[in-house]
């Protein structure tokens, strides 16, 4: 359950992340390492949503998300490549049985 105060700390929390983002992408390297952290550990989807609903920081939330979120990284590709080599290896040992 969240309690008021968790709610205050989480409400400024976000204020600070957003008034980051209103200077993107004017960053240090360190103020966007703390964007990127939030957005992949700390923000709930409220938060995410609250953000994206900020009409003063639109433009650098979108640019942001497509810069630093949303590509797909090299990370990404080996997961998709191990499920797929996992997907196909069960699918020839089913085959291989009924055979």
């Amino acid at each position: 359950m969240t309690t008021p105060t968790d709610a205050r700390l989480r409400g400024e929390r976000r204020a600070h992340i957003e008034a980051a983002l209103a200077r993107y992408p004017h960053l240090s390297p360190e103020g966007l390492r703390e964007l990127t952290d939030y957005f992949a550990d700390e923000a709930s989807s409220l938060d995410v949503g609250l953000i994206a609903s900020n009409e003063a920081i639109t433009a650098q939330y979108r640019r942001f998300r497509a810069e630093h979120i949303d590509p797909l990284r090299p990370r990404d590709w080996l997961r998709g490549a191990v499920f797929a080599t996992v997907v196909a290896a069960i699918l020839v040992a089913m085959l291989w049985r009924a055979f």
